[in-house]
């Protein structure tokens, strides 16, 4: 029914840049909000940043200035760019992905889905 896949992990050296991208495919429903989270070597995966249907965005303070979250409602598309990376962001980072549909009533229905995740490793 949905699919999300995140794309653009890989090596990055401190202070660099990188562009990480998510694209989710439904069949039914549309998309309400679309975020990152990430998830470092032996710690609990934290939320990163969110973007709304409106646009409206919103940031962890650990990226807050670093990081920018955009979407793109016409393609499903969701984008992270990170920059001025340092160590402690490497980590795995996870697209999230909240369905919106309607029951038989019209009542409002979310749906959560995940992709599988994209490494992004920050090292000199």
């Amino acid at each position: 029914q949905v699919q999300v896949v995140e794309s653009g992990g890989g090596l990055v050296q401190p202070g660099g840049s990188l562009r990480l991208s998510c694209a989710a495919s439904l069949s039914v429903g549309s998309i309400n909000a679309m975020d990152w989270y990430r998830q470092a070597p032996g710690k609990q995966r934290e939320w990163v940043a969110g973007v709304a249907r409106r646009g409206d965005t919103h940031y962890a303070d650990s990226v807050k200035g670093r990081f920018t979250i955009s979407r793109d409602n016409a393609k499903n598309t969701v984008h992270l760019q990170m920059n001025s990376v340092k160590s402690e962001d490497t980590a795995v980072y996870y697209c999230y992905v909240q369905i919106l549909t309607y029951g038989t009533n019209w009542e409002e229905k979310y749906m959560d889905y995940w992709g599988k995740g994209t490494l992004v490793t920050v090292s000199s």
